[in-house]
């Protein structure tokens, strides 16, 4: 794993010039600080957090995970590329997952340095912010890898090949690091720190739901091990202000424009460049997803995907692992629709919309889900019917994409519906729990795939499983987990391989059943 900071900080560290004034004299012999060189004094928390936070938001854009749209059947390849073998056939190599790992390191580490130094200026809230992001990002690596580097990973003076902490210990000290972020965020936010919050502007309340929204979502990922109980957290959850609920996505934004290198990550990887060229040609609506779009009447088909040729009403989708000569090309498939890369002016060109929009990080309707899930599970002291939540994280993710009336859409989609959007008394044989998974996996349409992998691995709520490839010699069932990246048998070979031999389909998880 590189110990690096993250390129984009340290092209901004190179791009400070350092002022030598020839009017002082100054040699290399000279002793007295220069105000104007680059220094680790000098660059600040405030400095380095909205880079961080925003490059949280490219991770939750990133084409890395398109790998997982397509096996969740939210995306396919289509026929006017060959489809990547490794991931149609699920047989992923120590390279698979390898510049996603260490990706994520490096701006963990930025996190890291955010929060140490906001701790020693005196400003919490930016070191309970970094923590909270923080959190978000290690229990996705967690739900990827298993055990990973933690309690050593950024001190590098000591440790240059960290150890590999035990995935429940991580998910543990999660749990706590979100309760001192929350603490941090009693005191007094700083100014400082409200001019650098590019996430909530400032908003400690905000912040400190999106903890407990996280807390929730490590509490939900351990649903089914044995002997778990939420009970401690749960009521540090409910006396501390609650999870994230309706309007209160959790995005960036740093001022996106419609240029080179400043458009929103996801448009920039899913949409358009700025000359208005489709940036992504070999991938396109699943065929998966389409027929539940389709067999339900969801309206929200027409958000999450444009019709073939951007105008009309013919949808066509791709089927996992079908022949390349079967796939229908990419200008005869559905392309990646107004929730996600914005809408189209009057001549059907994309109207850039979507490059000056917000980058999620967490969206509201995922929260919801999450709580609907607790609700049902039992977990919330006093109610018992999971309905209410259950409609209203529903109709949140009609309002999220743009629904048009969307409050009444989602009520007609509910009616129409019951069966799969009603959850039913505790004592029924059916699992409540699997229908707010269903629901929140539709919700998640080429948004967040990672947690319907971790939901699909923790529930196996998808009965109907043609999402699996049809790809010749592809297993019948997706991986457990990803590989260990090849950079880390590189540069931290002793202890990757103390973890012994990883089998993806065999080697599950502590919270995988």
């Amino acid at each position: 794993m590189k110990r690096i900071i993250n390129k984009q900080f340290f092209f901004i560290l190179m791009s400070v010039g350092v002022i030598m004034g020839s009017s002082c004299k100054k040699t290399y012999l000279d002793v007295n600080s220069d105000p104007n060189r680059v220094t680790d004094a000098n660059i600040t928390a405030e400095l380095i957090f909205p880079q961080a936070a925003t490059t949280v938001g490219v991770r939750a854009a990133s084409t890395n995970f398109n790998f997982l749209n397509e096996w969740m059947g939210y995306f396919a390849p289509n026929g006017t590329f060959v489809p990547q073998q490794n991931i149609i056939t699920y047989n992923i190599d120590f390279t698979f997952g390898d510049a996603l790992f260490q990706n994520y390191f490096n701006v963990l580490f930025d996190l890291h340095q955010t929060e140490v130094k906001g701790l020693a200026g005196g400003d919490t809230a930016i070191a309970g912010a970094s923590i909270i992001l923080s959190a978000k990002l290690f229990q996705e690596l967690v739900d990827l890898y298993g055990n990973i580097p933690y309690s050593q990973a950024f001190n590098v003076g000591t440790y240059t090949t960290p150890t590999y902490d035990n995935a429940q210990d991580i998910y543990n000290s999660l749990e706590l690091r979100l309760d001192t972020a929350i603490s941090y965020f009693g005191h007094t936010i700083p100014k400082a720190f409200i001019n650098a919050d590019v996430v909530n502007g400032g908003d400690g309340d905000k912040w400190i739901k999106f903890a407990n929204t996280l807390k929730l979502r490590l509490l939900i990922r351990q649903s089914q091990v044995s002997g778990f109980s939420p009970t401690a957290d749960m009521t540090k959850i409910l006396a501390n202000g609650g999870v994230l609920g309706a309007g209160e996505s959790v995005s960036v934004n740093p001022g996106y424009v419609n240029d080179v290198n400043k458009q929103n990550p996801y448009y920039a990887n899913y949409g358009w460049d700025p000359t208005g060229v489709q940036v992504n040609t070999s991938t396109n609506m699943g065929n998966y997803i389409f027929n539940i779009f389709t067999t339900t009447d969801d309206p929200r088909l027409e958000q999450f995907f444009y019709p073939v040729g951007f105008s009309g009403t013919s949808f066509v989708g791709n089927t996992l692992g079908d022949p390349s000569s079967t796939l229908a090309t990419s200008a005869n498939s559905s392309y990646f629709g107004p929730a996600l890369v914005g809408t189209l002016d009057a001549n059907g060109d994309p109207d850039g919309s979507g490059a000056v929009q917000n980058q999620f990080i967490y969206p509201s309707y995922e929260s919801m889900f999450l709580w609907a899930e607790a609700v049902a599970r039992g977990w919330v002291p006093g109610v018992t019917d999971a309905n209410p939540a259950l409609t209203a994280a529903i109709t949140e993710s009609f309002v999220w994409t743009g629904v048009p009336d969307a409050t009444t859409a989602a009520a007609t989609y509910i009616t129409g519906n019951p069966d799969i959007t009603h959850t039913v008394p505790a004592n029924s044989a059916v699992a409540n729990d699997k229908i707010v998974a269903f629901q929140k996996y539709i919700a998640n349409t080429g948004i967040d795939p990672l947690e319907s992998y971790s939901d699909l691995r923790r529930l196996d709520f998808l009965a109907d499983r043609s999402y699996i490839s049809n790809a010749p010699g592809a297993k019948k069932f997706l991986p457990f987990r990803l590989l260990y990246p090849q950079s880390e048998y590189t540069t931290n070979a002793t202890n990757v391989l103390k973890e012994g031999t990883i089998d993806p389909f065999t080697s599950k998880l502590f919270w995988e059943p």
